[in-house]
């Protein structure tokens, strides 16, 4: 494993996130490899950590003052052996080839938790559609669309949102789509509903990190009511996490975007919610209004480069980061602990800091990793591409109970695989084991190609 680590990081010296993740993998496979010597013959994680297909390509784009612009554009083809590649595109100006690599590989394993036939893949551009208008918005999403859709397709590789990218960013890539390709076939997901999008899409990320945490908890005789709850984040995976907290009889108490954080020590009530999601959706505005609307609440700056970040420093039973990456630090894991949590289920993708991760299994507390507890959002769009294949679309209750099925089938993957391998109760290795033993056993059976 340090042979692989290491090659890894001569490569790529500058991938911070992808280390991290390949790192956290490889040091839970250590069993199942020392158990199957036929991977390592068959040099397995050298071969993983290797996308399948680097895509890189530059958008030009013109604003509306006349001006032109000049952005990056990605795509990380990592691994199809169970199924087309899958992911989100993320326009954010944080982008870079680390992160998206780093993203892409999560999502090998997330996807095969699922137990839906998905690759992984991940992409996006270092674009910041914030403080765009929306003419501006849909040129840059035709120009990027130009290049992409090379590289995709229904049963090759299926897009889908992530941070940055929503709704109205879907709908301009796909209608480029289209045009270009001159056919309307399933090839993004989280399109809108009235041409080919599924219920509960929106949703899936935030209600499956709920439903995760759930699970966890019925380990223990016990549930989430009246539990109070930290949620990072202000999109639509901490407020669908959110309204489900609620309508399992949990209590919110935070809420953040990139400048600062609310806590309502009262609670986010549903009435309150309602106002978040048309402050942040429609408006595009900034948490702090939350406050200003609701003096009970307390606002205050974050600070990227403070020690700790304060949200993470309140008492609570849960944690719900639905953010982004390396959000909680190491101090933040350990204030989380004296403050009483001893749930952390992550709707964001990697949001603990390997400190951070190695606290929270040493305390024993239920630690919901990302890969499983956020699988939700691609189940879903996993389900939104069969609604495609079929042109059929199934109800919002039937999608939420295929939705809580697939997060109770992981959670019991996840839990089996980890007693297998003699670590009981670690959510980290049930996940990576899992999700790694299906992707290689497929990889084995297709050959080396």
């Amino acid at each position: 494993m340090s042979d692989i680590m290491q090659i890894v990081k001569d490569k790529d010296p500058q991938e911070r996130e992808f280390h991290q993740a390949v790192s956290e993998v490889m040091e839970s496979i250590k069993p199942v490899l020392d158990q199957n010597p036929v991977y390592r013959k068959a040099n397995i994680p050298a071969r993983l950590v290797e996308p399948e297909r680097v895509i890189l390509f530059r958008v030009p784009w013109m604003d509306d003052g006349g001006d032109v612009h000049v952005n990056r554009g990605f795509r990380i083809e990592m691994n199809s052996a169970i199924g087309p590649y899958k992911g989100g595109l993320r326009f954010h100006p944080s982008v870079n080839l680390g992160i998206l690599k780093f993203l892409a590989f999560e999502q090998v394993f997330k996807n095969a938790l699922t137990t839906l036939p998905m690759g992984g893949g991940k992409g996006g551009s270092d674009f910041d559609p914030k403080g765009k208008s929306d003419a501006e918005v849909m040129r840059f999403c035709q120009a990027f669309m130009c290049e992409l859709f090379r590289h995709i397709g229904p049963d090759t590789d299926v897009p889908a949102g992530d941070i940055g990218v929503g709704a109205r960013e879907i709908g301009y890539l796909f209608g480029m789509y289209k045009k270009l390709r001159n056919e309307f076939t399933g090839v993004l997901t989280g399109k809108s509903l009235n041409w080919g999008g599924s219920l509960i899409r929106p949703e899936a990320t935030g209600y499956g990190s709920v439903y995760f945490a759930a699970e966890m908890l019925a380990t223990r005789t016990d549930s989430l009511e009246d539990k109070i709850c930290l949620v990072s984040g202000s999109g639509n995976v901490a407020q669908y996490t959110t309204e489900k907290l609620l309508e399992l009889g949990a209590k919110v108490v935070t809420l953040s975007d990139s400048s600062g954080y609310i806590f309502d020590e009262s609670g986010i009530t549903r009435e309150k919610l309602d106002y978040v999601m048309m402050l942040k959706n429609v408006r595009r505005g900034r948490i702090k209004e939350y406050a200003d609307k609701y003096p009970e609440a307390v606002y205050s700056d974050l600070d990227a480069a403070a020690e700790f970040n304060p949200l993470w420093n309140h008492k609570a039973d849960c944690a719900f980061p639905s953010a982004t990456q390396n959000e909680i630090n190491g101090k933040d894991a350990q204030n989380l602990i004296d403050n009483g949590v001893f749930v952390v289920s992550e709707g964001a993708n990697m949001p603990t800091v390997p400190e951070g991760v190695d606290l929270f299994l040493d305390k024993k507390i239920l630690y919901g990793p990302g890969k499983a507890a956020n699988a939700g959002g691609v189940s879903v769009s996993g389900l939104e591409m069969s609604q495609n294949s079929m042109r059929y679309a199934w109800s919002r209750e039937e999608v939420d109970a295929k939705l809580k099925s697939i997060m109770n089938s992981i959670h019991s993957t996840c839990l089996e695989a980890a007693e297998q391998y003699d670590t009981p109760g670690n959510y980290v290795n049930g996940a990576n084991i899992a999700g790694f033993v299906k992707v290689v056993d497929a990889m084995m059976d297709q050959g080396l190609v």
